[in-house]
Order: structure tokens, then sequence, then C-alpha cells
């Protein structure tokens, strides 16, 4: 009898926001069963807006004593040789996760294929819970948001663009965020905020808002949800924006395996990914063309 399950996802909120649809699986094969969710720290307030999720505790304060919470299934999404050991010694009955990393520790594991990048990150996710029977017809990425927030913006054309990336070899040059805010205010009548968490010093230009390193996650989404659509990198902000409805233009490079569009892109319908094997070769007309398909 599964009556207690504790899900481990502890790196970056992007890749986070990609397992809400097989956190959902697992709800629905076990509704009466009590979800505990592991995640970093900086991730622990966005966690919470996932309505199948019963609790959230930070990976990093429960790892050492998880055999007190008498977990029947524990599920890591993220392989590390820790957490495999870690959800083996608490003798966890079900361990399910990825056969890499002392996959040995397992008790049902899938191989890792991710870095194929033969489909999206989604889709493996949920082959995972597959193997305990655990499926879903509702693969959205969906979270809660406070509608309070940010009410002064409701009814106005706003574009988001989100111009920083983890990686900078995903990263489309920081001049041409700008050329392109310029040109949305200019040529679309739409206002343009500039979103995100950067140590860097950036300036979109005249009539350009920022918001850069002034919200936490949740105030993010929440400041998405009020977007018309978000351009953006290859970056966390592409699936939170994914999450609230909000529809993406992706700029993505298509040379790197297993970090394509087919595997990271935005998630769902709606959106629109350019991508090419060079960053330099995409051009702030094309994402302006792409931008006025969106819009009209």
């Amino acid at each position: 009898m599964i009556k207690n399950i504790l899900v481990i996802r502890n790196d970056r909120f992007g890749e986070f926001l990609l397992n809400i649809p097989a956190i959902r699986a697992l709800k629905e094969l076990y509704p009466q069963a009590k979800i505990s969710l592991a995640v970093n720290s900086t991730v622990c307030e966005l966690a919470g807006l996932v309505d199948c999720v019963d609790e959230v505790v930070v990976w990093d304060e429960v790892r050492g004593n998880l055999k007190k919470y008498k977990f029947d299934l524990g599920v890591v999404l993220n392989p590390t040789k820790e957490a495999h050991w870690l959800v083996f010694w608490a003798r966890i009955p079900v361990r399910l996760g990825y056969d890499r990393k002392w996959g040995f520790l397992l008790t049902h594991k899938l191989k890792d294929t991710k870095s194929l990048g033969d489909r999206h990150e989604v889709d493996c996710n949920l082959e995972l819970m597959g193997l305990v029977g655990a499926k879903t017809f509702d693969k959205a990425l969906k979270i809660k948001v406070d509608d309070n927030l940010f009410r002064e913006f409701i009814g106005q054309r706003i574009v988001a663009i989100h111009a920083f990336t983890s990686d900078p070899v995903k990263q489309w040059p920081v001049e041409r965020f700008i050329e392109l805010a310029q040109r949305i205010i200019r040529e679309l009548g739409f206002r343009v905020v500039m979103v995100g968490l950067s140590q860097s010093i950036f300036d979109g230009g005249d009539g350009v808002m920022s918001m850069i390193n002034k919200t936490s996650l949740v105030e993010l989404a929440a400041l998405l949800k009020r977007c018309s659509l978000l351009v953006s990198g290859d970056s966390g902000p592409v699936h939170l924006a994914a999450s609230v409805g909000t529809p993406v233009i992706a700029l993505f490079r298509n040379d790197l395996p297993g970090k394509t569009a087919r595997r990271w892109g935005p998630w769902g319908e709606g959106h629109v990914v350019i991508e090419k094997g060079n960053l330099e070769n995409i051009s702030v007309e094309e994402v302006v063309e792409a931008i006025k398909l969106k819009i009209k």
C-alpha cells in the first residue's frame, strides 16, 4: 500500500517545472497518498504552487534523516549517487529513477537516454513514471498564481524579454535584445518589461521597464501571466511562462545534442521556436516578424 511518496528534484527551477506532469501522474495513480516534494531551497516557494503536491521540503534539510518519514515510494528525478544511496539507506521499499550514478540501488529503473535529445524532457519523465503504472492525460505545466499580483498591468499590451542564459553558448547577443526591445515599442506599440536574475547591468533603453532582480520566482510567474508573450533564450523563464499559459518565442541552437528545443523547448501549444546552429544567425528582424505573427 503506497501512502507516503517522496519525489526528489533538487536542481534549477526550469528543470523542476518540466516534472509537473510526471508528478501529476503519480497523484492520479495514488490519489490518497501524500506526496512530499524535495527541492533546492531556491525553488521551494515556487514548488508550493504545484497543486498535485501535498508538502514541499528542502532536500538539504531532510536528506540526512529520511528514515523517520517512512516513505513507501521514492522517486529520484535527477540522478545523483547521493540521492540513490539515501533512498536505499532509508529502506524505502519502492525506489524509482534512472539507471545511472549507482542506479543499481533502485528497484525500478529506466535507461537514461536523455542526452540523445530525441524527445522532450516532459516525455522522458512521464516514461519513468510508467514503470510503476502512473500516467496522465493532463500533460500541461500548471502552477497556481496569485491573481492579486501585478493587477496594475491588467489590460496592458506587454512583451516580456529575458535576455540571459546560464550557459554562454546559448546566449543570443545582448545588444540584439536591446534593439528588439526598442523595435517592439516603436513599431508594435507594446510595452516591454525586462525580467530575470542577472549580475549584469542591463539597460534596455528608453521606455523599457526593468524588473531584473526585482522579483521572486513566484512573483515572476505572476508577472509573466500578465504579459502577451515572452521572448527568451534557452532558460528557466521559458518554462515558467509556459506554466502560466503565456506564449513564448524561444531562441535555441540546434547543433548541441541533448540541448536542442526538441528536448528543452517550451512545452505546450502556441509557442514558437527560432532555432539555428549559430545564434548569431538569428536576426532581430526574424524575431520581430515572429512577434507580429503571434500578436496580430
